[in-house]
């Protein structure tokens, strides 16, 4: 058992040093993509390239470098929006070399700046494999996360950290295969079964405590569907489901078991705990209304079992924002 151990011991050294190899290699790559696109954006804007000559330049790498991939055309011009994108802003360009050229293609089609910037701080912080950032682009990931940082404001004012970027206004959970009709025990079950999932969705920054989290009270006992602790906010989450739409006395419930995780659970160097009421749907004003007077730092949230219709997120998202613009032409 001992030689079993010392072995692993090697296999895991010999697998880190693979990883830092591919580390470097990625970032020599990426390096040298960003300088081609470089070169290539200075001479078109001094217009002695064109489509022809990039092509031209194609077919030369091909011919002197034929074991060589990745500098089609169409990979060229990639390459000089890849410069032209990140080149000046201090705070993203020395960022761009941590990710991969593969998660670069995903997030060179984002519709905006703000976007991009978006998904390649994020690819970075929370370590989003390919499969993973192209899932988080298709489920709106974005959308719902800026959706969920306008309906901050009843939350923030009654917190001393910073939470903005961290919670979101809908929870896509098609990575737990449920059912249509299925019930709150199904949901939680799905959720703390499959928590390596569902933390793609919620964010690597939450440790899962448990499921039904016990609480006594007085002489009465209480469990909290669903309690999650978040390193970066150095606060408990607790999470109360509901498979149908929102109702104002749903926060009743989580609003005392947020009281007594405060009371009786927390530690004296933590912060207040947060409560997320995730439901089946909810109507935005109704939420609104509830939500003006109560002092507890609740969010409410609905959650899809599908993936959502990006286009309509997008044009919700886009809504808000031309309301907090001040129209430019007034």
């Amino acid at each position: 058992m001992e030689l079993q151990n010392q072995f692993t011991h090697i296999a895991q050294l010999i697998a880190q040093a693979k990883e830092r190899a591919y580390q470097a290699v990625n970032k020599e790559l990426v390096t040298l993509y960003w300088h081609i696109g470089e070169y290539v954006s200075q001479q078109v804007q001094a217009k002695a390239w064109g489509k022809s000559v990039v092509q031209q330049l194609a077919n030369f790498i091909q011919t002197t470098e034929p074991n060589t991939k990745g500098f089609s055309a169409q990979n060229i011009w990639r390459m000089k929006q890849f410069y032209e994108t990140y080149q000046g802003n201090e705070k993203l360009a020395p960022v761009v070399r941590e990710l991969s050229w593969t998660h670069h293609r995903l997030i060179l089609p984002c519709k905006t700046k703000e976007e991009k910037e978006f998904y390649l701080l994020f690819s970075v912080k929370e370590r989003w494999s390919k499969r993973e950032l192209e899932r988080q682009i298709n489920s709106s990931y974005y959308e719902r996360v800026m959706l969920g940082n306008a309906k901050l404001s009843t939350v923030t004012r009654e917190l001393p950290q910073e939470i903005t970027n961290t919670f979101k206004d809908t929870y896509v959970l098609e990575l737990l295969h449920l059912p249509e009709q299925h019930h709150e025990k199904d949901l939680r079950k799905a959720i703390a079964q499959n928590i390596t999932k569902f933390l793609l969705e919620f964010g690597r920054d939450f440790a899962f405590m448990g499921e039904e989290y016990p609480l006594q009270v007085g002489n009465q006992d209480f469990a909290i569907d669903l309690l999650f602790y978040n390193r970066s906010l150095n606060c408990m989450v607790a999470i109360e489901l509901k498979i149908e739409n929102f109702k104002p006395a749903h926060l009743g419930q989580l609003n005392f078991y947020l009281e007594a995780l405060d009371r009786d659970i927390r530690q004296p160097h933590e912060n207040p705990s947060i409560g997320i009421l995730l439901c089946k749907g909810k109507d935005d004003t109704v939420v609104e209304y509830a939500l003006s007077r109560t002092l507890s730092p609740t969010l409410v949230a609905d959650y899809q079992t599908k993936l959502p219709n990006k286009a309509l997120l997008q044009a919700k998202w886009e809504e808000i924002i031309n309301l907090l613009s001040p129209d430019e032409n007034e």
